[in-house]
């Protein structure tokens, strides 16, 4: 099945954003995809200089316009779709980083509240975000079942594992992966690590510009590197095939080998 990827430039307006969210949405069914995966923060981009109050007025619920909007193209081009959102919280001036599944019937399958905040390397999410709780359960899309997860959550292995061990053939990961000194490295590194250690696919729409590095990158089962967008705005096509998911976890059985009995052994 064909999967397509957006690596795009979020500017800091909503409606300019989601005009050009649909017209991608249009063109990944124009070119039989059946899958079409966006960045974290697709949104719009939130510069440092926003308030918490100011990002939280912005924000919208799961029936707001924004993925309502989302859905409908979904529907009309008869495609599914995955992105994320900055959806409101019950915390006054605080939003979570969500994302979301939305099948080719425009209907919402599935939401994943982003649950590591990126409070390190100079930066705090927490500040104007409130983390989730719980990690999403896997949901079959055209392309397999899928694992949900956000950008930071890609340096804790646990998250990824859990994810395969519940049936995860395919882990899709919305990221604004910031720039930086060795950032680019880390970047790709962790995602071809999550793939090769689980023996799934890994999908991971990346934004580009702004202060954040591109890169959006779809990693096989093995390892091996599929797409790389590098820093270019567009529309990547990948054919994922689930045969390879299970041929590399038949001669590589890293999660049947696993040994749990004795990892509990290991007292702090």
């Amino acid at each position: 099945m064909k999967v397509a990827v957006v690596q795009f430039k979020a500017s800091t307006n909503k409606e300019e954003n989601l005009k050009k969210i649909v017209s991608y949405i249009s063109k990944a069914s124009s070119k039989n995809a059946t899958l079409c995966a966006f960045s974290e923060f697709m949104m719009f981009y939130t510069n440092s200089s926003q308030t918490s109050k100011e990002l939280e007025s912005l924000s919208e619920k799961i029936n707001g316009n924004f993925i309502s909007t989302i859905s409908q193209a979904a529907k009309e081009n008869h495609i599914q779709v995955v992105g994320s959102f900055y959806e409101k919280s019950k915390s006054i001036d605080r939003v979570y980083d969500t994302s979301f599944v939305i099948d080719h019937l425009g209907k919402v399958i599935s939401t994943y509240r982003k649950i590591h905040l990126y409070d390190a390397l100079g930066f705090k999410e927490s500040d104007k975000m409130i983390a989730g709780s719980k990690i999403a359960k896997p949901v079959g899309t055209s392309i397999g079942k899928i694992g949900m997860m956000i950008c930071y959550d890609l340096r804790f292995p646990e998250m990824s594992r859990a994810l395969a061990v519940a049936g995860s053939e395919v882990l899709i990961v919305p990221s604004a992966w910031v720039d930086g000194p060795m950032k680019e490295e880390h970047w790709i590194t962790i995602n071809k690590t999550r793939a090769i250690e689980n023996g799934c696919y890994v999908i991971a729409p990346d934004q580009v510009g702004n202060i954040y590095c591109g890169r959006s990158l779809v990693v096989d089962p093995y390892g091996k590197i599929l797409l790389d967008m590098k820093k270019k705005q567009g529309i990547g096509f990948v054919d994922i095939d689930l045969k390879k998911v299970k041929e590399i976890r038949k001669v590589l059985p890293l999660l049947k080998s696993r040994r749990i009995d004795a990892y509990s052994t290991l007292k702090s």
